[in-house]
């Protein structure tokens, strides 16, 4: 086994004199100052938004005139007020009075401040009862819906478009049941996925999801999202890991599968379908989830590449160097470390200098603190004598593989600080993954509105290398159809033209409720809009959102 040091000096073309990671616990304060979207405390949607401004952000529909609001939709009465505070106690109701917008601007905007509602009652019911009851009231009366977990999407899905009722489920936040045998985890959809994952590292168990913004995020919005997350490559898919789910159906029936079986053959696998359908089917209320034991060695290596195609190469060669304890594969380019440096880590050193093109996280985990080390140590000796990578660094201990984690999941919070930023989550195949970020660049500069003192200010891609997912980030000095414009539809084309995904994890929301069609065949297409007529006849679920 290699000392530390000689893990450094092996790691990089030149012999280390200095201490590349003395500066790591200054990063961490630094870095956790600023980071409040996504901190341990789990915040509130409320406790996000409480200090924006509500004259700085323009509603939907006046940002995209030619969106209209369903004429079939009953507008809130106050007879629909009473039925609902009949129901809800005075804490669990946010009712618009003419005076408190502040109070419901949390739930009207969201994270990205892109997109804004103008919804006049908030519902946070305690109970799946509850929320059938205000489900049927809503169906018979034709009152549209917005299922809204902790808020924290990015394609505009969780808010209103109009005036729709937001039932949030902030307060169902119970875990119900945990087998520590089979790793079984039952709880409601309102919890949060970090204290998910705090209570299950307690018992040697993990969330088999994680995402920068696991702090605020419910396991609810990330089932009816079906989000991928950091370490999607080792673990998969929620559509594997999900065991069974608590749904209130559009007609206020509760459609209870919370089963913990791994196998039953029997019938259609119905929870299948609200797995990623976006809250447009029903409002998840329970999730039964199957957890993976914590490793106990965990191991985390950046590295510093010339070009996309060394991140290539680096990934296929982890693919057999490090195989089965290979759990994440991350990327990011030069301009995305200089952004995160300079929005999160002022007046701190980062242990990587930002003169690279490329850069590379790469997590290993399991069992055997030896065996994953040697495998990780033959790893870089590859790398470094094929010349593949240029520079890099190991953590040597917990605290520092948080903080090269905390590079990584930093970029979404230092794109927002930069200003208002498109952002497009494409699955793309490897041989042309950062071509789209290049071309993209490439085309806003052609037009005139990319560079110093343009409109748009920066172009950066970072993303998950192992299951080819970029996320292409355009930062604007603001949100413009004029941008727009030039923007989309050329990257769903271009994407459409590679025979990817124009949405890789973040699902279509607002946003891409168009543009399924540059994935989807119009087969496949017709039959989701059945499933749409037959679940949810009245069309109150979530509506313009998904598939129009």
């Amino acid at each position: 086994m290699r000392s530390s040091q000689g893990l450094l000096q092996l790691i990089g073309k030149v012999s280390y004199k200095r201490t590349i990671l003395h500066n790591f616990k200054f990063i961490n304060i630094a870095y956790n100052s600023q980071r409040r979207n996504y901190a341990s405390e789990a915040e509130t949607t409320a406790e996000i938004h409480k200090k924006v401004p509500t004259k700085v952000f323009n509603y939907t529909y006046d940002t995209y005139p030619h969106l209209k609001r369903n004429p079939n939709f009953k507008e809130l009465s106050p007879s629909d007020i009473k039925f609902f505070q009949s129901i809800l106690s005075s804490n669990e109701i946010i009712i618009d009075n003419g005076n408190n917008q502040d109070d419901l601007l949390p739930y009207n905007i969201d994270w990205m401040k892109k997109y804004r509602g103008k919804s006049r009652l908030v519902a946070k019911p305690k109970t799946t009862e509850q929320i059938a009851k205000l489900v049927k009231y809503c169906n018979e009366n034709k009152l549209a819906i917005v299922p809204q977990g902790g808020n924290t999407g990015l394609v505009g899905g969780g808010v209103p478009l109009f005036d729709e009722i937001i039932i949030s489920t902030n307060n169902l936040n119970k875990i119900r049941d945990f087998d520590h045998i089979s790793g079984t985890l039952v709880c409601d959809a309102g919890c949060i996925l970090e204290v998910l994952d705090n209570y299950l590292a307690e018992r040697g168990y993990m969330v088999p999801l994680d995402l920068g913004a696991k702090g605020s995020c419910h396991i609810g919005g990330n089932v009816a999202t079906n989000a991928g997350g950091l370490r999607l490559l080792r673990y998969g898919s929620l559509h594997g890991n999900v065991l069974g789910l608590e749904v209130v159906l559009p007609d206020g029936t509760i459609l209870e599968n919370l089963s913990t079986l791994r196998k039953d053959n029997t019938g259609y696998d119905l929870k299948q379908l609200f797995i990623g359908s976006e809250g447009t089917l029903g409002i998840i209320t329970g999730v039964s989830i199957l957890t993976p034991r914590r490793p106990k060695s965990v191991n985390v290596a950046v590295f510093c590449l010339n070009s996309f195609q060394n991140v290539q190469e680096a990934f296929n060669i982890s693919k057999g160097e490090l195989a089965e304890i290979l759990s994440a594969f991350e990327f990011w380019d030069i301009n995305a470390l200089r952004m995160v440096k300079h929005h999160l880590f002022q007046g701190t050193n980062l242990p990587l200098e930002d003169k690279y093109p490329f850069y590379v996280l790469v997590e290993t985990s399991g069992s055997n603190k030896e065996h994953n080390e040697e495998k990780l140590h033959n790893f870089m000796e590859i790398l470094m004598t094929k010349g593949v990578v240029e520079d890099g660094v190991v953590a040597q201990d917990n605290t520092q593989i948080q903080n090269l984690w905390l590079m990584r999941e930093g970029i979404p919070e230092a794109g927002s600080k930069s200003g208002s930023v498109y952002k497009y989550d494409l699955s793309i195949p490897l041989p042309v993954f950062y071509n789209i970020v290049e071309d993209m660049g490439n085309r806003l500069k052609d037009a005139g509105i990319f560079g110093k003192d343009k409109p748009v200010t920066d172009v950066f891609g970072y993303g998950h290398v192992g299951d080819g997912n970029i996320h292409l980030n355009i930062v604007a000095k603001s949100y413009s159809p004029e941008i727009t414009k030039l923007i989309e539809p050329y990257v769903y084309e271009w994407t459409a033209k590679y025979k990817g995904s124009v949405s890789a994890e973040h699902g279509l929301g607002l946003m891409k409720a168009d543009c399924i069609g540059y994935s989807k065949s119009q087969k496949m297409i017709s039959i989701m809009k059945q499933i749409k007529q037959t679940i949810d006849p009245n069309g109150i679920m979530n509506p313009y959102k998904f598939i129009l």
